[in-house]
Formats: structure tokens, sequence, C-alpha cells
């Protein structure tokens, strides 16, 4: 409702006059007029939104435009009203890796082993069979009377020092669980004293053979003991580790079972090896055949170790990953056939890899005036690690648990080891796998000791090969036995790194 006013002002002639000497003025009414207009409802608001009318309300979802300065001349735009819409973020899903693959890892290289071990049992089968053969059917040809000497003569020393391998290695498992941490110590120490009195022996036995085999085992009596004085800031760290690695054992019955069938079966195998050498040495090419039979044995006990190692591996894997009692039984079945491929694989090239990887890195450390030789040995190392990403020990706990090629596990692993920041200083810096060689080679230097004075005693002449024999059969007989202790502080290192690191108190251990 509004209102007008229509009041007429009165003419100017018509205002009252205040003269000198004036009377009063005179006195006239105003007349206020008031119309009253009747308006629709809604009728203001229209009028007022046609005066100054409004930006319409808008909603977006951008961020509004920056503020303009009053100073520039711009015109501060209305406030936007923003609406708040809740967006529902689904969690991200963690996908684990199976640990159940059922595929068969390295095939190509388990067809070669395979084929390989059907070659070298038909070849120790017929050297058994041309032996015994001519021993029965031609007993005073020259043949057989040499083959009945060294069945009397040379065979009996070889098979002692194969039953005392097996002592030993049973010795080093009960001593290792017993006393973890002061073994690594004396693990180092006793096989440079060992074979520095093994090599003493051998070379007052005053042959020419002999005495070249006790210079060498001489000389690398003193190269251990310059290891062990190299490595002396890093025993204290592998002996944690060797602790920390055997405290799941007993939680496993059976879990040395696999280590026992692999050194029984290596027993037998290599009592026949013995006997077939003897065949191959009064056939053809006697020292091609013999060399070839040495090298499919190292072959077949190397991978004898590695399916035990893969063995442990599985079983502790599944109880920490996923919290399974596994069966010791199930995952040895497991490791001899879908990862035998990975297995036969690594065995093949991480000795060879780990061994020029350990010389390029002695060669790395000495100093000297020959700038070309040791950039030389800089190029080694820079060659051998980028070889040693592809293969490693450490990718058999991979193999294990979750079923993958060797390569692949290598690489896996090594770049987990390289995520974490001086992970690989760490890494170096165990030396349980060295530990485990020098007790093969310690039992092997035991074993010559017995079997080269046995044969010293009765038949001289044979002293210097049974002795190296005696030497390479300990090795290997020991080194099944060694693969428990291997795969568990594997395992521990590749997934428990960091605690690893905290646990070792010593950050010399990380500097060479």
């Amino acid at each position: 409702m509004g209102a007008a006013d229509n009041a007429a002002a009165p003419p100017r002639g018509d205002v009252p006059q205040r003269g000198r000497g004036g009377g009063e003025p005179e006195a006239k009414e105003r007349e206020v007029k008031v119309v009253v207009v009747d308006e629709p409802p809604g009728a203001p608001v229209a009028r007022l939104q046609a005066q100054r009318p409004l930006a319409p309300l808008q909603v977006t979802t951008q961020a509004p435009p920056p503020p303009m300065s009053v100073a520039s001349g711009g015109v501060e735009p209305p406030p936007q009203v923003a609406t708040f819409q809740p967006v529902m973020q689904t969690p991200p899903q963690v996908a684990f890796a199976s640990l159940n693959s059922r595929v068969y890892t390295n095939g190509i290289t388990l067809c070669v082993f395979l084929v390989h071990l059907a070659a070298a049992t038909f070849a120790v089968g017929f050297f058994v069979f041309r032996a015994v053969k001519d021993i029965v059917q031609h007993p005073r040809s020259r043949n057989a009377q040499r083959e009945r000497s060294l069945l009397r003569e040379w065979l009996p020393p070889v098979e002692g020092a194969v039953a005392l391998s097996i002592v030993l290695a049973f010795a080093w498992q009960k001593a290792v669980r017993a006393w973890p941490r002061a073994m690594v110590g004396v693990i180092l120490w006793s096989s440079f004293g060992i074979t520095l009195a093994v090599g003493a022996m051998l070379m007052c036995f005053s042959m020419p053979a002999t005495v070249g085999l006790g210079v060498a085992m001489v000389m690398f009596s003193i190269g251990t003991g310059l290891y062990a004085c190299w490595v002396t800031r890093r025993v204290g760290f592998t002996a944690r580790v060797f602790e920390r690695a055997v405290q799941p054992v007993d939680k496993f019955r059976g879990l040395n079972g696999p280590a026992y069938l692999m050194v029984a079966a290596g027993f037998v195998w290599i009592s026949v090896w013995c006997v077939a050498v003897i065949g191959a040495a009064n056939y053809r090419f006697p020292g091609l055949t013999i060399l070839g039979l040495v090298l499919s044995l190292m072959w077949t006990a190397e991978v004898m170790r590695n399916v035990a190692n893969l063995t442990a591996s599985r079983v502790i894997a599944l109880y920490y990953l996923r919290g399974m009692q596994s069966s010791v039984q199930f995952s040895f079945q497991r490791a001899l056939s879908y990862n035998l491929g990975s297995a036969c694989l690594g065995s093949l090239f991480v000795p060879t890899i780990e061994a020029l990887r350990i010389v390029a890195r002695g060669l790395n450390l000495l100093e000297g005036e020959d700038e070309f030789m040791f950039s030389c040995a800089h190029c080694c190392l820079h060659v051998m690690n980028a070889i040693f990403e592809f293969g490693n020990s450490w990718a058999f706990v991979h193999i294990a648990a979750y079923g993958r090629g060797f390569v692949q596990a290598s690489r896996s692993t090594w770049e987990q080891f390289e995520r974490l920041q001086g992970m690989p200083a760490l890494v170096d810096s165990d030396i349980t796998s060295s530990v485990c060689f020098l007790t093969g080679v310690t039992s092997g230097a035991l074993c010559v000791a017995l079997a080269g004075s046995w044969t010293f005693a009765t038949h001289k002449h044979y002293t210097a090969t049974v002795s190296l024999l005696a030497f390479f059969v300990g090795y290997l007989m020991v080194r099944p036995a060694a693969s428990r202790p291997t795969s568990l502080h594997t395992f521990f290192i590749s997934r428990f790194a960091r605690i690893g690191q905290k646990v070792s108190g010593d950050t010399g251990i990380l500097r060479y």
C-alpha cells in the first residue's frame, strides 16, 4: 500500500509579508489530501527487482575466480554459494601374491637337468658294469688286475672319507643349533688352522703331487686367515643373524628331514660313483670321462642342496607370511616338482657368480700405482654387480614362497633390497654363505687328513689322488647339511631387513 501527497503550495503573492510597521499576518488553512491506491501482492518486490536486478544464483564445483582489487578498477563479483557433495571412496584393496603357484619354473633348465641325470645314471651304471664284468669274467686280464687293485687300495679310504663327512655334517648341524653365535668365529678360525695343518701334512709326504696339493692348501689357509681378519667387524652381526635364524626350527618337526635325506642319497650316489670312476679309468679317454663325471656330480650335489634349501624356505615363509603350519613333506614334494627347474638353474650359475663377485670385490679393495689395472678391477666389479642382480642366492626365498622363475626372483629380491636405503650394504655385511662354504672346506680338509694318511701308510702312490677325491667328496657331502641355516638366514634377511639393521647395532659393518 502506498500514499501520494497532492497538496498544492500557495502562490507566492499569497504569502503574508511583514513590513515595517505592518499588522498581523492573515492565517490560511493548508489542505492535505491522502490517496490510497490498492496494488496486487508482490508488486513492491517486482518494482524493486526492476529498479535493481539481482544476478541469478549459480552452483559450481570449480574454484571461485581470484578476487579483483578495487584499486585496479575491478568490481568484486557477488559471492557464490557452493554445495557440498560427499564423495565415497572405496579403500584400496591389497593384492596378496599367490603362495600356491602350480607352474613349473624354468622348464628348459629342468629338461636339461633331467636329460643330464639320465645320461649320468646310464654312464655310472655302464662303468660299474664294465668294472665288475672285467673282474668276474677276466680275472687275469690287465684291466681286471688294475681294477681289483683300485677297489682294494683306493676305494676304502675314499669310503672312509665319505662316512666321516656324514658324521661331520650331523655334528655341524647340532653345534649350530646349540651354539649359533659362537660357531661363526669357530668356523672361520678352525678353517684357517685345519687347512694349514693338513697342507703342512701333505707337504711332509715329500712327493711331488702331494707337495703341490699341500702348497695349494697352505695358500688357501693364508687367504682364509686374511679373510677372517677382514670380516672381524661383521662377525657379531652374522652371529646375531645365525641366532635368529635357528630360533623357529623347534616349531617345525621334521624340518631337518629333507637335509638328512639328501645326505643319505648323496652317500649312496657317491659310493656308486666312486666305483664308476674305477671303471672309467680303464676306458677310452679316461681323463675326459672322469672330468665329465666330476662336473656331473658337482651339479647334482648342488641341486640336492638347493632342494633342501627350498623346502626349509617354503615352510618358514608360509609360517611368517600367512601364519600357516605347512607340511614339510608337501614343501619337499613341491621343491622336487614345481621348483626343481629353478633349483637346477640356480645351482648352475650362483656358485660361479658369487665366487667371481667376491674376487672382484677383493681386487677393488686393493690400492696401487697401476691405474689401468685397478680401473679394470673397478669395471669388473660393476659388471659382476650387474650380473649379480640377475642371479643370486637370495632368489631361493622368492622361488619357494611365490613359485617364480630364478631370474625373475633374483631381480625382484634385489630390487626390494635397493628400495631400502643402505640395504645392499647390509646384505653384503652378512657372511653366512661364506661361513657355510668354509664349513665344507674344513670338513673336506679333515677328510683329506684321514684318507691321505691312510693311503700313505698303505699305498703311497695313490696318496695324491685319494686326498684330492676325499676333499671333493667331504665338501660335497657337508653342503646339503648346511642348507637349512643358509635358507633360514636368507629368509630372515630378505623378510626382516629393517629388524636386522636395528639388531646389528654397529654401523661400522656397513663400511668396507
